[in-house]
């Protein structure tokens, strides 16, 4: 592979090589350790986009729900960004939404946290455990009111 881009010498366009050698059907040229490699991490980033959107979305309906007063285009838009993405993300990757199911919980004591920091309340204000469904999370008709509790 001398007369091709090093994974370490130039990363992008050692992507662009592999992808090139894959069209070409050129298997003894591919790189298949590091392409293995970036298989994996690219599955890996998949769930970490999944995770960080699901805690953004929680944290911004709690303090829709909590936070009533502070209603605004801002908390309203980042609700409705999130799950656009979030369903973007999950139609892309239907084997997320186990996945998803999974860490749920997970996701709402992190996004808690962030909801707490952000309005000044504590986190006992909030429900201990996520008072939304999966379904409810995704679903544009939902805005959730103060009677989580």
């Amino acid at each position: 592979m001398s007369d091709h881009p090093g994974y370490d010498q130039d990363y992008y366009l050692w992507f662009a090589d592999q992808a090139q050698q894959l069209r070409a059907g050129k298997w003894h040229q591919l790189d298949v350790q590091h392409l293995a490699e970036e298989l994996e991490d690219m599955g890996k980033r998949e769930k970490r986009a999944l995770r960080s959107r699901t805690v953004v979305l929680l944290a911004h309906l709690l303090k829709y729900a909590y936070q009533p007063e502070q209603r605004g285009p801002s908390c309203t838009g980042t609700i409705r960004e999130q799950r656009k993405q979030l369903s973007a993300l999950l139609a892309d990757s239907p084997s997320l939404t186990p996945l998803l199911k999974e860490a749920l919980n997970d996701c709402y004591l992190s996004a808690k946290m962030l909801a707490a920091g952000e309005t000044g309340l504590g986190e006992s204000h909030f429900p201990a455990n996520c008072p939304f469904s999966l379904e409810q999370l995704l679903d544009e008709a939902f805005w959730p009111n103060t009677s989580l509790a």
